[in-house]
C-alpha cells in the first residue's frame, strides 16, 4: 500500500498547490497546459489500446461494460458521490461551482485511476511489495492535479478517496491473486483502459463531445474475464 499513499500525498500537494497559486496563471496558460494534458492523454490511450493481443475482446468488453455501466448508473452515482463531498467539505458555493466540483472529481478521479501504471504498479505492490511504478505515478499525478485544480477547484483533491479505495484496492487484491493474472489478461485490461482514456481525453479534457465514461468503469473487469475464459 506504500505506492498509493506516496500517491495520495502527490495529488494533495499538487491540488493544494494549483488552488493557492492556479490563480496567478493566465487563462490562455491555463487552457495550453489543460489541452497539452488532454492530448497526452489521448496518445497515452492510444498506446494503452495497441497493448491489447485481441481488440475484439475489448470491444466486448465495452459493450456489455457499458450497458452495465448504464444499468447500475455508475456516472450518476460518481457524480452523486462528489455532490455529496462539495456539500459536507464546502459551503457558500457561489452558482455554477457545482457542477465544477463533479467535475473536477470525476475527471482527476477516472485519469488518476484508469491508467496502465495504475493496474500494473497495484499489481507489483500488491504481489512483491516494489512499488516503484507508484511512485513514478504519483509523481505524474502530482504534476496532473495542479493544473487540473487551477481549472476545477477543490473537487480535483477528493479524488484521492477514490485513488485509496481502487488503487489501494487493487494492491491489496493482488496480494491474493498470485498466478491468476496471465500477460494475456494484463493485455486486454490495458486494452480496455486504452480506451476509456481517449474517451475521458475527448469528453472532459478537449471537450469535443460528453461521454459518460464511468459507465465504461465495467469494461475493466469484463476485459480480462474473456481474455481468462478465451473469449472473443
Amino acid at each position: 500500500m506504500m505506492g498509493t499513499w506516496i500517491n495520495i500525498a502527490t495529488v494533495l500537494v499538487g491540488g493544494s498547490l494549483g488552488l493557492l497559486f492556479g490563480a496567478r496563471l493566465p487563462e490562455r496558460a491555463r487552457q495550453t497546459v489543460f489541452h497539452g494534458l488532454g492530448v497526452f492523454t489521448l496518445l497515452l490511450g492510444v498506446a494503452m489500446f495497441l497493448d491489447s493481443q485481441n481488440p475484439i475482446r475489448v470491444l466486448l468488453a465495452l459493450l456489455l461494460g457499458g450497458l452495465i455501466g448504464e444499468a447500475l448508473h455508475i456516472e450518476d452515482r460518481l457524480a452523486s458521490l462528489g455532490a455529496w463531498f462539495e456539500r459536507r467539505f464546502t459551503s457558500g458555493s457561489a452558482a455554477g461551482t457545482s457542477s465544477r466540483f463533479v467535475q473536477g472529481f470525476l475527471t482527476a478521479s477516472l485519469l488518476f485511476c484508469v491508467g496502465p501504471m495504475t493496474i500494473l504498479g497495484s499489481i507489483q505492490d500488491g504481489l512483491t511489495g516494489d512499488y516503484q511504478i507508484l511512485a513514478t505515478k504519483a509523481t505524474m499525478d502530482g504534476f496532473a492535479a495542479l493544473a487540473f485544480a487551477s481549472t476545477m477547484g477543490i473537487g480535483v483533491l477528493f479524488s484521492v478517496v477514490v485513488i485509496l479505495l481502487y488503487q489501494g484496492g487493487l494492491t491489496l487484491l493482488a496480494a491474493q491473486l498470485q498466478g491468476v493474472f496471465s500477460e494475456a489478461m494484463l493485455a486486454e485490461l490495458n486494452g480496455a483502459g486504452g480506451v476509456l482514456l481517449v474517451a475521458l481525453a475527448l469528453s472532459s479534457l478537449l471537450e469535443v463531445r460528453p461521454i459518460r465514461v464511468g459507465n465504461l468503469l465495467p469494461a475493466l473487469v469484463i476485459a480480462p474475464l474473456l481474455a481468462w475464459l478465451g473469449l472473443g
